[in-house]
């Protein structure tokens, strides 16, 4: 199984399931995980990309210890609404990454989440070099609390 809509995600989790999010960059793939009420997202540790063996080996053992119930995975669209070779890459890992796992992933429109969690790094003062390490977990945060107000918001209706 790859890829799942939202709504389908929203009708699949059980109470206390936790799920992951992922800001794929070409040298690093950020990460954070919700709590077990689904209500706040935390970053996690950077993971450096190698190459997709590997770093599918590295993600899938990582999802396995935090019992990670799907992904949401920020998707590059550009601008305009349209595409383009980041959001076709991003594709492309989640393709190959369905054929090694059966925890679905769910696209979550990432336009400006590098900006916002740059952002918010610098509000906070984070030096220039500690922002480099922290801004994909940081992106993949902001990715993954965007999908879990999503959540409760239908949770609510």
């Amino acid at each position: 199984m790859a890829v799942i809509s939202f709504e389908e995600l929203a009708e699949r989790l059980k109470p206390g399931e936790p799920i992951a999010g992922l800001d794929l960059g070409t040298k690093t793939i950020g990460l954070a995980m919700s709590d077990l009420g689904r209500r706040l997202a935390s970053p996690r540790p950077v993971l450096k990309r190698v190459k997709f063996t590997r770093d599918a080996e590295v993600f899938l053992a990582f999802a396995q210890k935090e019992k990670a119930a799907a992904f949401v995975i920020g998707l590059p669209v550009n601008m305009d609404g349209s595409e383009g070779p980041r959001a076709q890459a991003t594709r492309a890992f989640v393709r190959l990454m369905g054929e090694k796992t059966d925890i679905p992933f769910v696209y979550w429109d990432e336009r400006l989440s590098t900006v916002a969690a740059t952002r918010a790094l610098l509000e906070m003062d984070v030096s220039r070099a500690k922002r480099a390490d922290r801004v994909d977990s940081a992106a993949a945060s902001f990715i993954l609390q965007g999908a879990l107000d999503r959540l409760n918001l239908m949770a609510d209706r």
